[in-house]
């Protein structure tokens, strides 16, 4: 039997829409069809660089497309609830960049409607379906060296400060905590479980949005020492340091990467994996096969795993007293 070709269409034209782009064209059976952008010339420069059947000046527009089967959402956080329902309104599979949304009601709203038109949605938290990450989480489950007692995960980069920019609007979702403090968190989440405790503090830029957040996340045998800055470069890396050996996912952690491994005697061994693309492609390649299945909702990055993860960044929000409306 021939298989689908999955007929993608994107919403939003930014940076990591072109990421997404990028390695869409390395999937086979599927292709990059429709971009939508709030810019139809954008739109219009966007698609011709990706090869796009048709480029389309606003989103409604995109989800009225009979042969779009998939929609990519990649417009800032506080449009991704808007955006997802648009698209679930018209029964288009929706794979929706992280965070889902800007809060945990915003996300039980999105899963509901999902789950009334019976029509698959997903979070876009890419970091799971790397192989690297994988194998790392298997490694922990088997207990390869013995428990975890902690977890060090950071994540910070320094971009020229710019209120303008989306990355310190606050009305957008700006700031370090939803941007980038979301892949130490789920870093924690994914290998020791949701927290006892969480202890959180954070510093402020002028607009209102976190310049950096340091969290401790307490477990019956375990802390994890989580870190998101926009104000200095951190090795962005995931260190579990288990009884009998250290695990560590080398910088960029959440991204294509490598895993170096330390046992007891302070032994190592460096365990690579091959990649030769951004590393989107294997959420996209896990997406489409669901898509073929008939599948609502994914069995790697669950709704579960999406209210977990927004539960816990709310619980943080909370603690720092960051607010976005």
């Amino acid at each position: 039997m021939e298989t689908k070709t999955i007929r993608w269409g994107i919403i939003g034209a930014g940076k990591i829409a072109t990421k997404f782009a990028k390695d869409l064209s390395t999937v086979s059976n599927a292709k990059l069809y429709a971009i939508a952008s709030r810019n139809l010339e954008k739109a219009k420069v966007f698609g011709q660089e990706f090869e796009a059947d048709v480029a389309y000046g606003n989103y409604k527009e995109l989800t009225l497309d009979p042969n779009v089967d998939a929609v990519y959402i990649a417009t800032p956080h506080s449009f991704h609830k808007e955006h997802t329902i648009l698209c679930l309104n018209q029964n288009i599979p929706i794979l929706c960049e992280k965070p889902f949304a800007m809060n945990l009601q915003e996300v039980e709203d999105m899963i509901q409607l999902s789950k009334e038109k019976n029509t698959l949605l997903m979070e876009a938290l890419w970091t799971i379906f790397l192989p690297h990450f994988q194998y790392v989480i298997e490694l922990l489950n088997k207990k390869h060296f013995g428990t975890v007692v902690k977890l060090e995960a950071d994540f910070g980069f320094k971009p020229e400060y710019d209120e303008t920019s989306r990355v310190f609007d606050k009305s957008v979702g700006g700031g370090s905590l939803l941007d980038i403090g979301i892949y130490p968190i789920f870093a924690a989440l994914s290998t020791l479980g949701n927290p006892n405790k969480i202890d959180a503090k954070a510093n402020f830029f002028e607009s209102g949005a976190d310049a950096e957040c340091k969290m401790i996340f307490s477990y019956n045998e375990a802390e994890a020492h989580l870190k998101s800055t926009l104000t200095e470069n951190t090795p962005t890396e995931a260190i579990f340091t288990c009884t009998e050996g250290t695990i560590k996912i080398n910088t960029k952690f959440h991204q294509p990467s490598t895993v170096t491994l330390i046992d007891q005697f302070n032994n190592s061994e460096l365990v690579t994996f091959n990649y030769n693309t951004i590393g989107y492609s294997y959420e996209i390649e896990h997406f489409n096969q669901l898509i073929r299945d008939g599948k609502t909702e994914s069995d790697i990055m669950t709704f579960e795993k999406s209210i977990a993860l927004i539960s816990t960044l709310d619980k943080v929000r909370n603690s720092i007293g960051l607010q976005y409306q």
